[in-house]
């Protein structure tokens, strides 16, 4: 099993209309800067290999990149991990989602609270594939953070609907990619407008 390159999961990505924040990589320092004065600051830089699944326990990852000092001292730290990601940094509601490939049910899918959160509550949910919209949306309600996703405390709610169609897209995308294995994406970063996800992993 193996972590598919940056390149080709991009790709995929766009092939299969995921909605993904922009993501540039950056083969030096200066390459690095040129995506800043495009994007502009704050910025998230972080480390695309093999060798990583969990990069902030690393420090293979700098987010709030607030200039180009900043951005230099970061490129230095991060590039010695492997390929450097650029990203614009957003605001929003960490959601994670995946798929692992199950030998006797096929790709089966999985929806939580993103971040560390995945990790602290275990709240999660999971389908077999092939899902529609309604039961991903069910996935979704079944959650113990269901009302988080509904508008906390004040905050606004999030963008359900870009949600659920994420996870109908996993569906399809588990279903006709038989060779890839396993599916993270986390965060899927959500707001009241939108969803986008800002890291994903694919093993094959």
């Amino acid at each position: 099993m193996g972590l598919i390159d940056f390149q080709k999961s991009v790709e995929l990505l766009k092939q299969y209309g995921f909605p993904l924040l922009a993501t540039k990589p950056a083969v030096s320092e200066k390459e690095a800067l040129s995506v800043a004065k495009a994007t502009g600051f704050p910025l998230v830089l972080k480390a695309f290999s093999p060798d990583i699944l969990h990069r902030t326990e690393i420090g293979a990852v700098r987010t709030g990149i607030k200039d180009e000092k900043e951005l230099k001292e970061a490129y230095k730290s991060i590039s010695k991990f492997g390929q450097v990601l650029v990203q614009k940094e957003i605001e929003g509601t960490e959601i994670s989602l995946g798929m692992k490939r199950d030998p006797q049910f096929g790709p089966v899918l999985m929806a939580g609270l993103g971040g560390i959160f995945i990790d602290v509550l275990k709240d999660v949910s999971f389908r077999v594939a092939p899902i529609n919209g309604k039961e991903a949306l069910e996935m979704l309600r079944s959650l113990k953070s269901w009302p988080i996703f509904q508008g906390y405390r004040g905050k606004k709610a999030l963008n359900v609907q870009a949600i659920v169609s994420i996870i109908v897209k996993l569906s399809i995308f588990s279903l006709k990619e038989e060779g890839i294995r396993e599916i993270d994406f986390n965060p899927v970063m959500a707001d009241g407008n939108k969803a986008e996800i800002v890291d994903f992993k694919f093993l094959s």
